[in-house]
């Protein structure tokens, strides 16, 4: 048992670790959005960082020979100092903590450099001026991070014409010298190679980012062609494929005695629902208007089982829906109408664009889902032909469709050899 709980408690701090890490890192970024947010948290890194390393060289020298290497002793520490500020400037400005290294990092290292001579190399830190300006005040602020950049330069050559060693304020030792110089050298490797990499791994992150959302607007293979040719319009006709509706029987009298949370959290239950099947059928979702959905299959990619795809999704669309309302105490009933024929498809817009389909078979599926019955799969008579050996059907008659005219129409009852859902009705 002692070993158990002792066990438990290392997870413990093991656990606090991360966490405390987490807390430092956003110290004073908290009311931030968080686009500056992540910017002060790499600064408030960066801030650390020079709190660890000033506070080493003050130590190292101090040990060496405090009397003869005090003001050294001292730049670090005032640096350290320095350092532990800076989340504390966060809470005046966005830019009171980077200002504060800015300022202070380029002047003690060009007064160590007076203090040691150039040849302890620690003018090379500077150099990291080349890299920091941009991480720490961002793209646009260009007049501010060029000037910074140009200082650090200057400094970084002022340093070794007017330092020779001859001149160092502290002679130090050969053995020291050359330690110093490779430390600074790795420190300047070091901290660039971390800037460039938190650079690129943003870039990458954003892509990644934007990525994903055109993912989630468009289908794949139209992400691929937009990639491709920027710029250039994406349309298409299809001879041939199936076009899905479907809504919610009385939707509004239903929202409105739900209210706004609860009728959010239901759609978002079923539209995701719906999401994951069309998925699972290989159906393309093109788009959802309030508790409308609208899905098809044979496009963008042509597949010559389009019709039978839609009609399985129909069907598992139906009990996804009753899911969704036993889990919301609510009796939710779909109308879906299908259709079949030739569309046309492309993106549509410059600002929060989308993909979308129009045609016959568009306004015919969108006419069969407002005619149809709660509950109920109303199709087209050109998808009761494709599926007819596969599935079951029954007839509904001749129906009036508004800016169509009289049409044939069948009720999709389910896979032959599944038993009907309406007793009593045969194809």
């Amino acid at each position: 048992m002692p070993a158990r709980g002792s066990s438990v408690e290392a997870g413990e701090r093991r656990q606090r670790w991360p966490a405390l890490l987490a807390r430092l890192l956003v110290l004073g970024a908290e009311r931030y959005p968080p686009k500056i947010r992540r910017r002060l948290q790499t600064l408030n890194a960066m801030a650390y960082l020079i709190v660890i390393t000033s506070t080493i060289y003050a130590l190292i020298y101090a040990a060496k020979d405090v009397e003869t290497y005090h003001w050294i002793v001292l730049v670090n520490l005032a640096l350290a100092a320095v350092g532990l500020c800076v989340p504390l400037a966060h809470r005046l400005h966005e830019l009171a903590g980077g200002g504060l290294i800015l300022v202070c990092e380029p002047l003690a290292l060009f007064a160590l450099a007076a203090v040691l001579g150039r040849d302890a190399g620690i003018q090379l830190n500077l150099i990291v001026g080349a890299a920091a300006p941009f991480v720490i005040l961002g793209l646009r602020r260009r007049a501010l991070v060029g000037a910074v950049v140009v200082l650090c330069c200057g400094l970084h050559v002022a340093a070794w014409f007017l330092f020779p060693p001859g001149q160092a304020l502290i002679a130090v030792e050969p053995d020291l010298v050359r330690q110093l110089y490779v430390s600074s050298a790795i420190t300047t490797f070091g901290v660039t190679a971390a800037l460039f990499y938190y650079a690129f791994h943003l870039a990458e992150a954003a892509e990644a980012e934007t990525e994903a959302l055109l993912r989630n607007i468009l289908p794949d293979s139209v992400v691929e062609r937009l990639r491709a040719r920027s710029g250039e319009a994406v349309a298409e006709s299809f001879a041939e494929a199936s076009v899905l509706f479907a809504d919610l029987k009385g939707f509004v009298p239903l929202s409105r005695r739900l209210g706004a949370e609860r009728t959010v959290a239901m759609l978002n239950d079923l539209v995701r629902g719906f999401d994951g099947l069309a998925a699972q059928h290989g159906v393309e979702k093109i788009k959802t208007i309030g508790d409308c959905y609208m899905a098809v299959a044979g496009l963008p990619e042509r597949t010559p089982d389009h019709a039978s795809r839609l009609a399985r999704f129909a069907l598992a669309m139906r009990a996804a829906a009753e899911e969704t309302g036993q889990r919301f105490g609510l009796d939710l009933h779909l109308r879906i109408g299908l259709a079949s024929g030739p569309v046309m498809a492309g993106v549509i817009g410059a600002q929060k664009f989308t993909y979308d389909v129009w045609g016959n078979a568009v306004n015919l599926a969108s006419r069969l889902e407002a005619t149809g019955e709660p509950g109920r799969i109303h199709v087209s008579a050109a998808i009761r032909e494709k599926l007819a050996a596969a599935f079951a059907f029954a007839c509904r008659g001749d129906v009036l469709l508004k800016g169509v005219g009289p049409q044939r129409t069948w009720y999709l009852l389910g896979e032959t050899g599944a038993a009907s859902p309406i007793p009593g009705e045969a194809a």
